[in-house]
């Protein structure tokens, strides 16, 4: 994607600026920006729970089995060796449902793309 840029005014200047695609992987250039995307976005839930739950680091990695330095590192965004699959197993363990919907894109797309909704 090609990046918008627009001048807005602040005060008595004006500056530049550059319209983000929505993606911000995407707009670092990052290859697997859609994947990176739907991982952040699964990140973010899963410290939201913790984070509502009121669970130390400590406990949260007991109850998503996995060591705390490697949940620490996931919620730092350090999370490119942990599988989507893997973030959905601790949404299910956090007492989260957890469905995959199947639809055709849009006609104006010639593939499709992954995405999380909460709900």
């Amino acid at each position: 994607m090609i990046p918008q840029r627009k001048t807005q005014k602040i005060g008595s200047s004006a500056i530049e600026v550059e319209v983000g695609s929505g993606n911000v992987y995407a707009d670092l250039g990052f290859k697997n920006a859609e994947q990176m995307l739907v991982k952040a976005r699964l990140v973010f839930m899963i410290s939201e729970i913790i984070r509502r739950r009121r669970l130390t680091q400590a406990q949260a990695a007991e109850l998503l089995g996995m060591p705390q330095p490697k949940l620490s590192s996931m919620l730092r965004g350090r999370f490119q060796g942990i599988s989507e699959t893997r973030m959905i197993e601790c949404l299910t363990r956090l007492g989260r449902n957890v469905e995959i919907v199947v639809k055709p894109a849009s006609r104006s797309k010639a593939a499709g793309r992954v995405s999380v909704v909460y709900a």
